[in-house]
């Protein structure tokens, strides 16, 4: 609709039509107009004035499809940086010191200048002989992770559960050993000390990465349980990229929960499958929440996009990173979904009852 005030008319024609020369006529709008309507003069692309349509504003309007997708790009740049400046730091030492950060540590050889650094650490009420045994036989195919076992245990062919107690057959690990991850691979044992350190390595190159799982006894009654994960992005090989990429966001859930799984059986209990699947449930909510108001930005189903889909991608960086407990995760992504479906709903409402008017500048003959 194009909306046109003419300086002696007694209206304002709203339309595609206009008064010239005594008559009704019907203005063009698609494309470039230029009509002279009494004492107005128009000048518009796509409703756009002339003189705005190379900005980003008129790009965005001119192009609503690709405005929804720079939305949604700008959406995406604001969560990877606050993940980058917030999140990440602080996941790469969850629950370690500053000594134990800054520490040597067995496997560090196996590294050269890492891109991703990463010493966790746990405190557990028990001796490193306690604790040995629960870590020498963790695995793909043999205990399990103590995690997320309704994930890293699929198709396991010792079940979906990871294991509630020692297994004998499983404490004869050596040096060469392959240590599967999961049914698509894993690394290898490359270096082992009874009740005092475990590294695991890649099983290829000068510098194939290390993963380490190390004990630090406090006193009789406690013990440091550190993990030290070093490795460097494939940034050159898009075949590796993926799996580096998927790694460098999903790595701390996984060995969080594995630190919390050796902690609990080395105090003498194991967390229930259904709390650990109903936690690992409200992380997918707060992703897939996030996927789909990126998808909303892109529709254009939504009032406010960019305020939208920030709040759905900081509420996804709190509940995968922050720690909080399970129930306030259930609440975050409850906030998130009322407050999409609530926007989405006035953009509909909107979409039903307004009627867009496109710009117009004038200018006095």
């Amino acid at each position: 609709m194009l909306s046109v005030a003419a300086a002696d008319s007694r209206r304002v024609l709203t339309s595609t039509e206009a008064i010239v020369g005594g008559e009704r006529r019907t203005l063009a709008w698609t494309g470039v107009a230029e009509r002279r309507v009494r004492d107005v003069t128009i000048y518009c692309v796509h409703g756009v004035p002339s003189r705005d349509v190379h900005s980003l504003e008129g790009i965005m309007r001119t192009n609503p499809s690709l405005g929804r997708v720079l939305r949604a790009i700008g959406v995406m740049l604001v969560i990877t940086t606050t993940y980058l400046l917030v999140a990440r730091p602080g996941q790469m030492r969850w629950g370690a010191t500053d000594a134990e950060f800054a520490r040597a540590m067995p496997g560090d050889a196996l590294s050269h200048d890492p891109t991703f650094l990463a010493t966790r650490a746990i405190t557990i009420t028990a001796t490193p002989e306690v604790i040995w045994p629960w870590l020498v036989q963790i695995g793909y195919g043999r205990a399990g992770f103590y995690g997320y076992d309704i994930l890293e245990n699929v198709g396991s062919p010792r079940g979906l559960r990871s294991a509630d107690h020692i297994v004998p057959v499983l404490q004869r690990l050596a040096v060469g050993d392959p240590l599967p991850l999961s049914a698509a691979g894993g690394l290898m044992v490359n270096a082992i000390a009874p009740n005092r350190y475990l590294v695991w390595s890649g099983t290829s190159g000068v510098y194939p990465g290390a993963f380490t799982w190390a004990l630090y006894p406090i006193d009789a009654q406690h013990t440091r349980l550190v993990s030290r994960i070093q490795w460097s992005h494939h940034w050159l090989q898009p075949k590796l990229l993926g799996m580096d990429l998927f790694t460098e966001f999903t790595d701390h859930l996984a060995v969080r929960k594995i630190l919390q799984g050796v902690k609990d059986r080395s105090e003498g209990r194991v967390e229930s499958f259904a709390r650990q699947t109903f936690e690992f449930v409200t992380l997918l909510w707060a992703l897939f929440a996030l996927l789909a108001a990126l998808w909303l930005v892109v529709r254009g189903h939504l009032t406010r996009p960019f305020l939208m889909a920030s709040v759905a991608g900081m509420a996804w960086l709190i509940v995968w990173y922050a720690g909080i407990p399970v129930v306030l995760n259930v609440i975050v992504n409850v906030v998130v979904v009322v407050l999409l479906r609530a926007d989405r709903r006035r953009a509909a409402e909107g979409r039903v009852t307004t009627v867009p008017t496109p710009a117009v500048m004038t200018r006095a003959t």
